[in-house]
């Protein structure tokens, strides 16, 4: 199945475990499976979950979880080309985080690009960028596990991607 490389909101849900007000990327503009990179876009909007309204926006340490989600995404790509479901990874680390702003401001889009650099069996790290503008908003490198047997997880942590 060919996938284009936009891949707007409504389609782009398909691909992540997240729902509801966790879910953050608004769309994906490029990607590739083979170099396993991608990027993403995020309108920032008062209806956004960490949405502050004395920032008037969103603190950037978001930006992780921005980054975390682009990184599914990806996968869930790759799990679409072998005609799987998306499975739900985890982070293991977050390391190296530098945060050049305070605040992603509201009515805003951020850029987001990822491009994995390690992969050893199951666990890889992303080499990740938050762009606010043209300057860097957020570097971090992010180090995920991808779980296929998710049976070996509690039924409970696993329900909290399905809340609204």
């Amino acid at each position: 199945m060919s996938i284009p490389s936009l891949i707007e909101r409504d389609e782009l849900i398909t691909l992540l475990p997240h729902k509801g007000k966790m879910f953050l990327l608004s769309r994906l503009t490029d990607y590739d499976l083979e170099k396993r990179s991608l990027a993403a876009e995020y309108d920032i909007t008062g209806d956004c979950i960490f949405y502050d309204p004395d920032l008037g926006g969103i603190p950037s340490w978001v930006s992780f979880e921005l980054m975390a989600q682009s990184i599914s995404a990806l996968s869930g790509l790759s799990d679409r080309e072998l005609g799987e479901e998306p499975k739900p990874g985890f982070i293991l680390s977050v390391s190296a985080l530098e945060l050049a702003v305070p605040v992603l401001k509201a009515g805003t889009t951020v850029r987001i690009r990822i491009a994995e650099n390690v992969k050893i069996d199951a666990v890889f790290t992303f080499e990740c960028t938050v762009f606010q503008g043209e300057e860097p908003a957020a570097q971090a490198k992010v180090t995920v596990m991808d779980v296929r047997d998710l049976s070996l997880f509690d039924k409970e942590e696993l329900s909290l991607f399905d809340k609204e």
